[in-house]
């Protein structure tokens, strides 16, 4: 537990995002949720032109219902897997339409958290990160996604066995990260991950944690 608080620390004094960024949300959690789904198996600028090109088109949801599944799966191409990603959308938008009467997930907000978490992880394609993303971003509440930023950075400073999956990883640090530090030690992370951390040839000689890190490659 120690340690996970000095890697929160020492990376906050590096990347000063402990404070909530307002442009990591959306209004709308709906938006942010569909976001996130375009960036499985890609990267941010791919999902980023994904969804500037849907919603330039499509506004609203409600229209992308109409457009249909072709059309869609033309917009989000540069975001890859379109036709898969297209299918998950429209299945997603149709499900929440049915229970919510609307292209919107805000109601959730009036949900316990256990039970927003659940209802996200039975929709179609929406994993654990998925889900944690949604909480964190949208509905500001605390969970701690892991994507490969995270993973790697915990399992190579040796908070986290080599055995555990993200989701597992996820639990762990939202057991133990205070709720007020979970979207600055997440974004930290991810940071820290990008530019010192690589998955290939980690800059260690550069690294804040070097002293304290397991280096487990």
């Amino acid at each position: 537990m120690q340690k996970i608080f000095y890697l929160l620390d020492e990376l906050e004094k590096i990347y000063h995002n402990e404070a909530e960024s307002p442009e990591l949300g959306h209004d709308e959690p709906l938006d942010g949720l569909i976001l996130t789904v375009l960036s499985q198996n890609t990267n941010d600028k791919n999902r980023d032109s994904a969804f500037t090109r849907l919603k330039a088109v499509y506004p609203d949801w409600e229209q992308v219902i109409e457009a249909g599944a072709r059309e869609l799966e033309n917009l989000i191409r540069p975001a890859g897997l379109a036709n898969t990603k297209s299918k998950r959308i429209i299945d997603i938008l149709n499900i929440i339409n049915h229970d919510f009467h609307e292209y919107s997930i805000k109601k959730l907000a009036d949900y316990e958290p256990d039970y927003m978490r659940k209802y996200l992880r039975a929709l179609p394609g929406v994993g654990a990160k998925t889900v944690a993303c949604v909480m964190l971003f949208d509905f500001k509440l605390p969970a701690f996604p892991v994507d490969t930023h995270v993973e790697r950075v915990a399992k190579r400073f040796g908070i986290a066995d080599k055995k555990l999956s993200p989701e597992e990883i996820s639990r762990m640090f939202e057991s133990i990260v205070p709720p007020s530090r979970c979207l600055g030690g997440h974004v930290n992370i991810i940071a820290h991950g990008r530019k010192i951390c690589h998955s290939r040839n980690p800059e260690c000689k550069k690294c804040v944690l070097n002293e304290k890190c397991d280096k487990i490659l």
